[in-house]
């Protein structure tokens, strides 16, 4: 969220527009600093990435750690109620090098794939460091946008080396709320019939994959939020509704619950075919790993996407090796 104030919704989609684009500006406002102004020889040596005992699944023919770094945590882009205090302190942090040594611990942890922002930044480490992450990105659709300038913004984020690519969630839900989910198809049929990648629908509503099912989108997976509201700066059950994250008045409402009728998300999940990334498992920051991690993986989701600090990976990534091993014989059968 911003420093000093909730975000409005105007404000959240300004701001969430400029962390995804994971370019050098974008960085810039995390560190303070010009992204090249770091040398190579500061990135950390880690040892070589050993995966063997991370579990991995294919969407179409990517193959994907079962957890993948969250994006917000690498373009800056952060969810934290009204502490005011975690942005500064998240660019006092987070510094360039602080970014490439995560992906350094990241790789030799087995995790392959950063999550929707910081395509520039992870291109970078892989040129200059010899990694070999890949990231997701989104697709950012508008009703009433051409043809034309919508693939010609695919055809941008494909650019970045994408193997997959899927309609941002911040979309989704705002063409949910207009009742123009044919526009969500619409972007999935272009990204298809012009490049030979998975291409997935991303929502923090239900609306949106029920929307898709019904509509017969062609996507290859979906990305949809997950999580309880069994915390104590959730939204109280009698006030919360569908697309309240889309309304920054909305009573009750911090920017850390993006999940409603949780049992409701599993259950219609269930009849559901195609892969599952799950995010915001963890209501940013508002539920522990051990928690979030397996209600996710329990209830279905294929894959995690998380926003990890260096110091998080490696428990996590062990965390979700026993949950995986834990719910393989779980009630919704693994998709991917």
């Amino acid at each position: 969220m911003a420093d000093d104030h909730h975000l409005g919704r105007r404000d959240f989609l300004r701001h969430t527009l400029a962390a995804g684009a994971g370019g050098a500006a974008s960085f810039a406002a995390v560190s303070g600093r010009a992204a090249d102004d770091a040398p190579a020889s500061q990135a950390p040596d880690a040892p070589p990435a050993s995966d063997s005992d991370m579990p991995y699944g294919t969407i179409g023919n990517v193959r994907i750690s079962r957890i993948m770094l969250g994006g917000n945590l690498v373009s800056g882009y952060m969810h934290a109620r009204d502490l005011r205090y975690v942005g500064p302190l998240f660019r006092a942090y987070v510094t360039e090098e602080k970014i490439f040594e995560t992906f350094r611990l990241a790789e030799a942890q087995g995790i392959n794939t950063v999550f929707e922002s910081g395509a520039f930044l992870v291109n970078r480490y892989n040129r200059e460091y010899g990694g070999n992450l890949q990231i997701i990105p989104h697709i950012r659709v508008e009703q009433g946008q051409s043809d034309q300038a919508l693939a010609d913004h695919i055809q941008q984020q494909v650019d970045t080396g994408a193997p997959a690519l899927y309609v941002w969630g911040v979309s989704a839900d705002t063409l949910a709320m207009a009742g123009a989910c044919h526009e969500i198809g619409r972007a999935v049929e272009i990204a298809k019939s012009r490049h030979n990648l998975p291409v997935g629908v991303g929502s923090h509503s239900l609306a949106v994959p029920i929307a898709c099912e019904e509509l017969q989108v062609p996507c290859d997976f979906y990305v949809k939020t997950l999580h309880t509201d069994d915390y104590p700066s959730a939204t109280p059950r009698h006030l919360q509704q569908d697309f309240m994250w889309m309304d920054n008045d909305h009573e009750g409402w911090y920017d850390n619950q993006w999940c409603i009728e949780h049992d409701r998300v599993v259950e219609f999940m269930t009849t559901v075919t195609k892969p599952w990334i799950a995010f915001k498992v963890l209501a940013a920051g508002a539920i522990d790993p051990r928690e979030g991690f397996g209600y996710a993986f329990r209830n279905g989701a294929d894959f995690i996407a998380v926003g990890m600090f260096d110091f998080q990976i490696e428990s996590n990534c062990e965390l979700v090796r026993r949950l995986v091993r834990r719910e393989q014989n779980r009630a919704r059968p693994w998709r991917a």
